[in-house]
């Protein structure tokens, strides 16, 4: 059995990499504003080391190493290949950008060796969130921050409520996403971990990523819906329809 819950895991993994890989130019539209919010509370200055967690297709990598410049140091880390490759292409000569392909959470860099860790949505998943986070306080400076942001409850997340609603989809949502909605939990878990004056703030923001069929490719290959469409393909021809009728009458970009 656990054999084979593994399988089941790299396989959903893989479906993820792969929906990520091929509309990642839309996603990081929808996305950018919320991790350059998460950026900007790290007052990063010219010649500062960065951590990115999950860094997949490398937006933020670019963003990171345009505030610390050539004199800095941008680390990103990721367990697809396949993004990282993506990421790969777009960093092209920058030198002071590298990456990693490990899981965040057993990352092995010199103690103190960093002055910020970031993410962008890529805290959510780890089987041990204390252990993790410990693990970045050990790899920044005594002085060093910590920045991400994370989603909140999936009631809260219109981006994801509303397409479950449209599509009249019957089936269980993953909530690995929402592993962080609760901000005691994440102020009881960085502190744990280590870290202190911890600020956790509620945001909201209207995102895009273009157009009605713009939303729609990006709507059914990520996200909550997305992840039940990827797995279960049968039903995107009951589910399309539905879900463009409803985003068509928002009327809203």
């Amino acid at each position: 059995m656990p054999r084979q819950g593994s399988a089941n895991a790299l396989s959903s993994a893989s479906l993820h990499a792969r929906a990520w890989a091929q509309i990642y130019e839309l996603i990081d539209l929808q996305l950018s504003p919320l991790g350059l919010r998460a950026i900007e509370s790290l007052s990063l200055r010219l010649g500062d080391g960065v951590l990115d967690v999950g860094c997949g297709a490398g937006q933020t990598l670019l963003q990171l190493a345009e505030r610390v410049g050539t004199g800095g140091r941008v680390i990103g880390v990721d367990v697809a290949p396949l993004l990282l490759e993506i990421a790969k292409r777009r960093i092209g000569s920058l030198g002071q950008v590298g990456l990693i392909e490990a899981d965040a959470q057993a990352l092995n860099l010199p103690p103190g060796s960093m002055d910020a860790v970031f993410s962008r949505f890529g805290v959510m998943g780890f089987a041990d969130p204390v252990a993790a986070f410990a693990n970045f306080r050990g790899i920044l400076k005594p002085s060093g921050r910590l920045a991400f942001c994370c989603w909140r409850s999936l009631a809260e997340n219109e981006l994801d409520r509303f397409p479950l609603s449209a599509a009249g989809v019957q089936t269980e949502v993953d909530h690995t996403p929402f592993s962080l909605a609760d901000p005691d939990h994440i102020r009881r878990s960085l502190e744990t971990a280590g870290f202190s004056k911890i600020a956790i703030e509620s945001h909201n923001q209207k995102v895009s990523c273009g157009d009605v069929d713009a939303t729609m490719k990006v709507l059914l290959k990520v996200g909550a819906l997305g992840k039940i469409i990827r797995e279960n393909p049968g039903l995107r021809a009951n589910v399309e329809p539905r879900l463009r009728k409803a985003l068509a009458a928002m009327d809203d970009p």
